[in-house]
């Protein structure tokens, strides 16, 4: 096997003295050869199987002929839209356009269409309609059967349908590409291949499909029903499986089914490694280096994939349609020898960046019957309480991580992935929380509290505000303990459903009594395939079928994220009227406890209260990268998809993609093994800000500027 980059163009095919190709790789992102990415992932498999992939990054969508640069393949196209949906990459939760792209060189922006995936898709039948095309990726993943659109809020067709592909791949699909591709390569016609687990396919009946198959409600009836799709998603959320899940059946007009068949098995711990162990470049084509190279790359390039999947089971992140709820593991060898492989590169400083996935500190199915009988498709792990038959066990992770500490090279050892605190809380052995503030932070921790009302936690599928509440009180004394000035960095998310104002004015009185405000806030991102979504297109909560509140009003939003951040002069009248009502007036005035004065003042306003008032808000200012839930579902992380899925804005790609939560490196991780990903860069405060952020011992000139970057 040649190490070397796939190739992009004739001239590359011709150094590896190949005429044809058995498959070109259409994608939406620039070409880096990382297991971060899932093309990569995706290509690598195929080439250690034997067949010759070539890649067409970012074609021109307006020329189908540009599709065509590498020939006409043996067996047929790939498509995957990139490691995050499209139109997460391309607009904020406000639907304006974003202006830069972390996954084109140079982070240009437009050089990729919206539905990128259709867009492909369509190009190619148009220019070899002779073909199979198979599409995967986060983007495919997410949309595989009916679903909610919300930059045209409306309910689109599947898309294998709208892509004009034969075979939609979803999940991560390592496995599954290579079944379609043996198929292919054995003569195997495209439309008879119906049985591989992990892939959806179309037909004209539905009689031959088995008596198990679950027939959904029809196109019609969801686009026309909003229970009725309310009643479709959860008959697919429960079926997300891959031991339990059955085959679903989903109508078009008189003679069109479309056909999901179960999930594909976890990979076992072998087959992680054979993934993660193939012989990438790790790092962007390079072509793209006159360009300014691959921003995503950036944040990925020193991170170490340790798992895939989650059992946290938010409500706003895809990782449960992306990637499932079983955690797959890279065994500790696999991962200590990629590290050991980062400390020869000469741009290596000494820090990992992150060890982890959708979930860093999940290194092992929830319980010993996931295995064998699977995820419980009604009940989950840690909501609304830990299930009695979880195993909260941190002391693979922390083996795994005094591994990597004791490696030559390695200065530190970062944890940059979301951390499940009630999963550590129901630990009770303490070593991970007290190696997690000795070794792997650097003055603050990221957590996910989301916010304070319990009856929207409930709504987004998280413990209440009382566990988080005892996880900063253990947070604080451990870090008393070490004598460590150490501090929390709450992500907080505005306007999800079930949120009212007086649940908005609840979380600004908890940031009041913390002493901070958060620079920049999460809205929801009704991102497409998860529960919080379907709550806001349809107003049912489909768990339960009950009416959900959801705020929608443009107005109404701005004032939940103004009171968010109430202390900022320009949010006053916002912040004003969103009081008076939620008839909250009592939080008008001069007393510590209020919100606002009764008239704008020129110099800001919104003191602590009393006890608070040491916390120097203007100097706890850190510049923390976040992802919107939007690349959180990415996504929080999938193959041809995203590293995290966990999705807000959601972890790894392969043919498949999550939307997860985090930063780039978030939504890189979601596809390539992980769905949530949140977009924007977002500034966070720390939440016990009783001293002064800039009063933290000094490290090495190397880790202070790895602070600025984090």
């Amino acid at each position: 096997m040649i190490r070397d980059f796939l190739p992009i163009s004739r001239d590359d095919m011709k150094k590896r003295g190949w005429d044809e190709l058995d498959f070109v790789y259409v994608i939406g992102d620039a070409y880096v050869d990382h297991p971060s990415f899932g093309p990569a992932i995706i290509s690598r498999v195929l080439e250690s199987h034997g067949y010759k992939v070539g890649i067409i990054s970012q074609p021109d969508w307006k020329n189908d002929q540009s599709v065509m640069a590498l020939g006409v393949p043996r067996l047929g196209f790939l498509v995957s839209a990139g490691n995050m949906d499209s139109m997460v990459n391309h607009y904020t939760v406000s639907k304006k356009r974003r202006h830069q792209d972390a996954f084109t060189p140079g982070g240009v922006y437009g050089k990729r269409p919206d539905y990128a995936a259709v867009v492909y898709g369509n190009m190619i039948r148009r220019a070899c309609p002779e073909k199979p095309i198979i599409v995967g990726g986060i983007e495919a993943s997410l949309r595989r059967l009916g679903h909610y659109d919300y930059w045209s809020n409306k309910i689109r067709r599947s898309l294998l349908i709208e892509s004009s592909a034969d075979i939609l791949l979803y999940g991560m699909g390592e496995r599954s590409i290579v079944e379609v591709a043996d198929a292919l390569d054995g003569g195997i016609e495209a439309s008879d291949i119906t049985w591989i687990a992990g892939s959806v396919f179309k037909s004209r009946t539905a009689e031959d499909f088995g008596e198990e198959a679950i027939m959904l409600p029809t196109f019609d009836e969801i686009a026309a029903d909003k229970r009725k799709y309310a009643e479709s998603f959860y008959i697919q959320y429960q079926n997300t499986d891959p031991f339990s899940g059955k085959r679903m059946i989903e109508k078009y007009g008189a003679r069109m089914y479309v056909i999901q068949n179960p999930p594909a098995k976890p990979l076992s711990e072998q087959e992680m490694d054979d993934v993660y162990d193939l012989p990438y470049m790790r790092d962007y084509h390079p072509s793209y280096k006159a360009l300014g190279g691959v921003p995503a790359i950036e944040e990925i390039k020193f991170s170490l994939v340790s798992n895939r999947g989650c059992f946290g089971g938010c409500s706003f992140c895809a990782l449960t349609f992306h990637q499932g709820r079983i955690i797959q593991t890279r065994s500790h060898e696999s991962i200590v020898d990629e590290a050991a492989a980062l400390t020869k590169r000469k741009d290596f400083k000494g820090y990992i960046h992150d060890v982890g996935g959708p979930t860093a500190n999940f290194r092992h199915p929830a319980c010993k019957h996931q295995l064998k009988r699977g995820a419980c498709p009604n009940k989950q792990c840690l909501f609304p309480k830990p299930c009695s038959q979880m195993q909260a066990d941190h002391k693979d992770y922390v083996a795994l991580l005094r591994k990597l500490r004791a490696l030559p090279g390695i200065k530190k050892v970062f944890i940059r992935s979301g951390i499940r605190f009630d999963y550590l809380l129901a630990d009770k052995d303490k070593t991970f929380l007290k190696e997690l503030c000795q070794y792997h932070i650097s003055g603050q921790l990221k957590v996910a509290p989301e916010h304070v009302s319990d009856a929207v936690l409930d709504k987004m599928g998280k413990p209440h505000h009382e566990v988080y509440v005892d996880f900063t009180k253990q947070y604080k004394q451990m870090n008393e303990r070490l004598g460590m000035d150490q501090y929390l960095v709450p992500y907080l998310m505005s306007s999800h459903p079930g949120s009212e104002l007086k649940d908005a004015v609840k979380l600004a009185e908890y940031i009041r009594d913390l002493g901070y405000m958060p620079e920049q806030v999460q809205d929801f991102y009704p991102t497409p395939s998860t529960l919080s979504t379907c709550m806001y297109y349809t107003g049912l909560d489909p768990r339960t079928m009950t009416p959900v509140y959801v705020p929608k009003d443009p107005h109404e939003k701005d004032m939940q994220r103004a009171l968010i951040q109430y202390r900022d002069p320009k949010n006053y009248q916002l912040v004003k009227e969103a009081l008076i009502k939620a008839g909250r007036e009592d939080l008008i005035g001069f007393d510590s406890r209020c919100l606002i004065p009764p008239r704008p003042m020129q110099h800001g306003y919104g003191k602590a209260p009393a006890q608070n008032r040491n916390a120097k808000t203007n100097n706890t200012k850190i510049n923390n990268a976040k992802t919107n839930n939007e690349k959180k579902n990415g996504a929080r992380n999938g193959n041809a998809g995203n590293k995290y899925a966990k999705s807000s804005d959601l972890k790894n790609g392969n043919m498949k993609n999550s939307n997860g939560r985090g930063n780039s490196k978030k939504a890189a991780k979601a596809n390539a093994g992980n769905f949530s990903s949140r977009k924007d860069n977002k500034k966070r405060v720390p939440e016990n800000t009783s001293r002064n952020i800039s009063n933290r011992k000094k490290g090495s000139q190397s880790e202070k500027a790895h602070r600025r970057h984090e």
